[in-house]
């Protein structure tokens, strides 16, 4: 199901696209609740379970360790913690992931129309290029913007302010393309209206303040030509 909304046009033609990634793109998010539980479960802390984590999945690892145990993402437990989960991902969880269905296509239509392609995630940049490179995706997108090149992650505005810069676009010149309410708010913080996508495992209700609503990417693709990203 697709949920299409009336949007007023703009003064200036739509000139790209930011992409999330994890859960928007690529059939991640599990993954990466299951590598933070597994760092959790490795180092005695209790509190980490997949319920506790797999809502926080979104964020960066900056705000969704300390929410779960306290520490301070600086500090050198904390670091240590990090490190353990980016191992544990990279040979448990990455060599199993897939782009979802239609992410080719989609972002295949948007190169059709001319839309400069810059990815806005909270993954480190190393992290990053493996899960494109991963799920086949490297090469359909311009330019890429991390957790590593920004201070604060989301659902704080800077990875998209550092996209805006990469992609040299302005707010009113894009959308975002995300899966949870922290893209969402990122996005909106950045003066930047978000197209959400239901695969990552939120519901209506927490995806609400996105201008329009699909159920991946396949379905955004189906319905392009009815979409936002036509009619602005």
């Amino acid at each position: 199901m697709t949920s299409l909304t009336t949007t007023p046009p703009r003064a200036t033609r739509l000139r790209g696209v930011l992409l999330d990634v994890d859960g928007t793109l690529i059939d991640s998010n599990d993954a990466h609740a299951n590598a933070w539980v597994d760092t959790f479960r490795e180092f005695g802390i209790d509190a980490g379970t997949f319920e506790r984590v797999r809502p926080m999945i979104g964020m960066g690892g900056d705000k969704l360790l300390p929410a779960v145990t306290g520490l301070d993402h600086e500090s050198k437990p904390a670091k240590r913690m990090t490190a353990w989960r980016m191992q544990r991902f990279a040979s448990t969880y990455l060599p199993t992931l897939r782009a979802f269905p239609g992410a080719h296509e989609l972002l295949a239509r948007f190169a059709e129309d001319g839309l400069r392609l810059v990815v806005a995630t909270s993954a480190k940049r190393d992290e990053l290029n493996d899960l494109l490179e991963q799920a086949g995706l490297a090469e359909l997108i311009d330019r890429k913007t991390s957790s590593s090149d920004a201070d604060h992650s989301k659902p704080d505005p800077d990875i998209i302010d550092a996209a805006l810069r990469r992609g040299e676009l302005r707010a009113d010149d894009v959308l975002m393309l995300g899966d949870t309410p922290y893209d969402i708010e990122a996005a909106a913080s950045a003066g930047v209206r978000t197209v959400a996508l239901r695969c990552g495992g939120w519901d209506d209700r927490r995806l609400a303040d996105a201008i329009e609503i699909h159920d991946d990417a396949a379905a955004l693709a189906r319905n392009y030509d009815q979409s936002v990203f036509r009619r602005v």
